[in-house]
């Protein structure tokens, strides 16, 4: 028996490619690493960015906080995706796990909306390091996003 792949989202807003990239331009922390977006769907978001010796831990490979910064950002874009217009996305949790060091000259980074749902939404993340042409899996995260609505306190920032 073959997984049916991916499964197909609606989202709640015709518009969410914008406003998920209005947000997404918000974020000083995605700037500063220099992650940029690849691919933007329904529950799915990629994201790319270029080796930064700025964010390297003591062995030269890109630091683990800096990939899973990126991992749930992914997570929570692409849960952002299926929202509706006036939702704002958080975290509630996240799990990473680190399966090879973050060695390479780019990396992507992908999040996959799992399970969907009115307030809590359950989405994997992904991130790999291409060195010399060659791409491996380096990191796996699965988090709990919440759907945000009707709160001052969590709006988008510019």
């Amino acid at each position: 028996m073959t997984s049916p792949g991916p499964p197909a989202f609606e989202p709640k807003d015709e518009n969410y490619v914008e406003r998920m990239r209005q947000t997404f331009e918000a974020q000083s922390a995605m700037a500063a690493l220099g992650v940029q977006i690849e691919e933007v769907k329904p529950g799915f978001i990629a994201f790319s960015l270029l080796d930064n010796p700025s964010f390297r831990q003591q062995h030269g490979f890109l630091h683990g906080g800096a990939v899973a910064t990126v991992l749930d950002s992914a997570c929570g874009f692409a849960a952002f995706t299926l929202m509706p217009a006036d939702a704002e996305v958080l975290t509630v949790e996240f799990k990473v796990n680190f399966l090879a060091p973050a060695k390479g000259e780019t990396f992507r980074i992908e999040g996959l909306v799992i399970k969907p749902g009115r307030t809590i939404t359950l989405a994997e993340g992904r991130a790999y390091a291409t060195e010399n042409g060659q791409q491996k899996l380096i990191a796996t995260m699965t988090a709990t996003l919440m759907t945000i609505t009707g709160r001052n306190d969590v709006k988008q920032t510019g």
